[in-house]
């Protein structure tokens, strides 16, 4: 387990069953900026731009703008500082030592970022949301999706609303959340990153926001902190079949310039994304635009959206190594929900979650 704490990094042993990686916020230049006089975009051996290393996306600027900012894509000077003002004063707080006098009823019921209770285990002694706000070109933003205007991800059709629910349903068949490991998350199942740290679109999470990229003529692998995940991108190839679905999709490459321009399609239909399924396309660029950032743009296009949509962020250089995240299927975790739900049942004379949970809705 790798964990900051105060600028420091600590490799512990293996004190727990699952290891959990956390990196240190990036070299912050906090966002994209123009080249510096005199920069050249380094190169490989062929000539094309060297994208490789390791690099951080954490930040503080949330993925959605908030409702009451409407269309402003650029937060002011103060916003900012507030902002990181207010991550700091959070990082200091909860950074205290906790007096071991104190029993489990007393310790913070909040514990920030929305863990609270016995979901403490998350406390932010894990949490690795970079330090800074994204600044693209010194704009200090709001929100990382740019397209829409307001900033947000568009909804579903009213078609694809109900067949993304048809297709939940027709998976489940009938069963409860915790009714067998096949209806539990692809993360929490190990199988692929939580949230959309792999992609694409890449997107920031609470923790593990490295990503350690290695360049061949012919290809560019991204191995992914989270889950451990690698993508493989093959420049100048053709997709595969429609009928192969693979886990992150299937990614080819080419170069615009000095950009490194992904399409991925493909996706397993497993893999969703907002609801979204299979037929998704995601169009990702990649521009190294200083000697420790580069800049990631990607738009997502799927006929289930009412409109495609678009975002940016950088990637920050890091000097931290990636270490193993360890996640596997044999997760304790997981056989104890399982176990903790068998219980239940047994105390509920052999109904399901599900079933008690209708029997309350009717009031039985």
């Amino acid at each position: 387990m790798k964990y900051r704490r105060s600028g420091a990094r600590v490799l512990l042993g293996s004190i727990l069953s699952v290891v959990c990686v956390v990196s240190a916020p990036a070299l912050h230049a906090a966002g994209a900026k123009k080249s510096a006089a005199g920069w050249k975009v380094p190169r490989t051996a062929d000539g094309k731009p060297d994208l490789q290393g390791n690099w951080s996306n954490a930040t503080l600027t949330q993925l959605e703008r908030a409702v009451e900012q409407g269309d402003r894509k650029v937060l002011t000077a103060e916003e900012a500082r507030k902002i990181e003002g207010a991550a700091a004063d959070h990082v200091e707080e909860n950074a205290k030592p906790t007096d071991p006098k104190l029993g489990i009823q007393d310790l913070p019921k909040d514990c920030g970022y929305g863990f609270s209770g016995t979901n403490c285990g998350y406390n932010n002694f894990w949490v690795d949301r970079g330090t800074q706000v994204i600044r693209i070109y010194g704009e200090p933003r709001s929100s990382i999706i740019t397209e829409p205007a307001n900033g947000r991800i568009p909804g579903l059709t009213p078609a694809a609303g109900k067949e993304a629910a048809a297709r939940m349903a027709a998976f489940r068949k009938g069963a409860g959340p915790v009714d067998g490991p096949e209806v539990r998350s692809l993360g929490e199942r190990c199988l692929t990153s939580f949230g959309s740290s792999a992609g694409p679109p890449m997107l920031p999470l609470m923790y593990n926001n490295t990503y350690s990229i290695v360049q061949t003529p012919d290809t560019v692998m991204i191995l992914v902190e989270m889950i451990h995940d690698a993508r493989v991108v093959r420049i100048g190839a053709k997709h595969v079949p429609g009928n192969v679905k693979k886990w992150y999709g299937d990614s080819i490459g080419h170069w615009e310039g000095d950009t490194l321009v992904v399409e991925t399609t493909n996706f397993h239909p497993m893999q969703t994304f907002r609801g979204l399924g299979p037929d998704r396309k995601v169009t990702e660029r990649f521009t190294r635009v200083s000697a420790d950032q580069i800049l990631y743009q990607f738009k997502v296009e799927d006929p289930a959206l009412t409109q495609p949509f678009a975002g940016e962020l950088p990637m920050n250089a890091t000097p931290d190594l990636m270490y193993e995240y360890a996640c596997h299927e044999g997760n304790y975790a997981l056989p104890g929900i399982l176990a903790g739900a068998r219980e239940e049942e047994k105390l509920s004379g052999g109904k399901s979650v599900k079933q008690n949970e209708a029997d309350n809705d009717k009031g039985e």
